[in-house]
């Protein structure tokens, strides 16, 4: 097959030189041998087009060959190079082309016709051959080049998008997170990202209690219906209320759960309980009392610390006060001090979900031992 376009090649520019050239030929000969008036066919374009392909058609037997050959040499030495070789080759070869010609194009405006074909022809190929050198040997810097702003730019797309992930996914408030209050603060300071859902059967508890006789739930519940109208209304987060139920399952912690796996969200809580329950069914819980926890100032066992204690501890002897910020103390044999504010000495530190606990004991008791 490549030797039939080869040889295609060599008819249709044999036929165009013979239809340029030939003719002119036969005038001459003419002239030289004296052969007398010569019949008007034999002078025309279209004899001298199919004398000019039958002779470059008759060289193509000896000639063909050795063309077919050269080719398939060099598309075998194409398949033996890596991709890389090739690539960064050409483009250098393409690059001192164009070097090459925008020279011509100066030298040509120089109006020097022998010159320029003589040297046109030199620079050409020696740009050109310096070109493909240079995109050869230079192939492994440009592949580093293009290899590292593709790893940049595919470095940000992940980033952006692992970040347009992670503020999408749904976080579903609980009974307990919103009367407690907090997450309005931690909305508002933007710790909390992404849309936040309300089920519908939250907010019928919240109703519920906020309905109810006792006036310490129903303070609770309209606070908690005063944290969801400052969220919506004061707040740039999403608010979304999902209208759907789970029927056959009463408790709304339950439904809860089953919310966050049906959604694939987060289960917002301060509940200890609920945070053990989405724990083990493998659903992602945020505890507002260990963001609470993790910003609290840290303790060590052997610290000293003033503390009033207030009250009796469960155990015998035991006092019980309160930091700042909550933190329960209980001090071994404190229950002498109640009413009073001692030195105290940290000799543990409990950390749970529901909380942060500190034991101690006095300082006056460890001076007189």
């Amino acid at each position: 097959m490549l030797k039939r376009i080869v040889q295609l090649f060599f008819i249709i520019v044999g036929g165009t030189l013979g239809y340029l050239y030939v003719p002119e030929l036969i005038l001459i000969l003419n002239e030289l041998i004296n052969l007398g008036d010569l019949p008007g066919f034999i002078t025309s374009p279209y004899i001298g087009t199919v004398i000019g392909a039958l002779l470059f058609f008759v060289s193509t037997f000896w000639l063909a060959d050795y063309i077919v050959g050269f080719i398939q040499w060099i598309e075998e030495s194409l398949n033996r190079a890596p991709v890389a070789d090739v690539l960064f080759g050409s483009f250098g070869l393409i690059f001192g082309l164009v070097a090459a010609y925008l020279a011509m194009f100066a030298l040509n405006s120089m109006e020097l016709s022998v010159v320029f074909n003589v040297i046109g022809f030199f620079g050409t190929a020696l740009l050109g051959y310096i070109g493909f050198r240079f995109g050869f040997n230079k192939r492994e810097e440009l592949m580093n080049v293009f290899s590292s702003a593709r790893f940049a730019n595919k470095k940000k797309e992940a980033e952006a998008e692992t970040a347009e992930e992670s503020s999408a996914i749904l976080k579903i408030l609980d009974t307990s997170v919103i009367i407690d209050g907090r997450i309005a603060d931690v909305c508002q300071t933007g710790f909390l990202e992404g849309p936040i859902v309300i089920p519908q059967f939250v907010l019928e508890e919240l109703q519920h209690i906020a309905d109810s006789s006792d006036v310490l739930k129903r303070n609770r519940g309209r606070r908690g219906l005063d944290i969801l109208n400052r969220i919506q209304k004061d707040l740039s987060v999403k608010v979304e209320i999902y209208e759907g139920d789970f029927e056959d399952v009463h408790e709304v912690d339950s439904k809860l759960v089953k919310l966050g796996k049906l959604v694939s969200g987060i289960v917002v809580t301060n509940d200890y309980n609920l945070n053990k329950v989405c724990e083990f069914q493998g659903v992602p819980v945020l505890n507002i009392n260990d963001l609470a926890n993790a910003v609290k100032p840290v303790v060590l066992p052997g610290e000293e610390l003033n503390v009033q204690v207030i009250k009796d501890g469960k155990e015998q002897n035991q006092g019980v006060g309160y930091l700042d910020d909550g933190t329960m103390i209980v001090v071994e044999g404190g229950r002498d001090y109640i009413g009073k504010t001692i030195e105290v000495i940290v000799t543990s530190v409990l950390q749970t979900s529901a909380g942060r606990m500190i034991f101690a004991k006095p300082k006056l008791l460890e001076k007189a031992l």
